[in-house]
């Protein structure tokens, strides 16, 4: 039941990012872009890591009910790319993580994330 939204340019490292997850998650799926297809879905044992891809969308369409039924599923894992299109279906209760380039393959991640998350996380790593 989780949400993460990636912000970032175009080559940003949104794809790569979301292949990470779905290795952690232990999915043995090959992870591509959803820019033309929209969405992904990636089995991760009882969970499904699901990615979205607003990018080539001007208005949200049928995918933005899709998304907001694939929220309702606790066992779903939700990544957003270009989520702005469709912030009004996005729960305020979201993790948003900023990626930044710092040269060809360095990126600095901002994590944002609302106070009802800050307890999962230690008190050392907040900034």
């Amino acid at each position: 039941g989780e949400v993460i939204e990636l912000v970032s340019d175009l080559g940003g490292g949104k794809t790569t990012f979301v292949r990470g997850v779905a290795r952690g998650l232990g999915s043995t799926d090959k992870v591509a872009s959803p820019t033309f297809t929209i969405s992904r879905q990636y089995q991760a044992g009882s969970l499904t890591l699901h990615h979205f891809d607003f990018y080539r969308l001007a208005e949200p369409g049928l995918m933005a009910d899709e998304l907001a039924e694939v929220l309702a599923d606790p066992q779903a894992i939700i990544v957003v790319e270009w989520g702005a299109l469709v912030g009004h279906v996005l729960p305020a209760e979201r993790l948003s993580i900023d990626l930044k380039a710092t040269g060809e393959t360095g990126r600095a991640l901002t994590f944002t994330y609302p106070a009802a998350l800050a307890r999962l996380i230690p008190e050392d790593t907040q900034a």
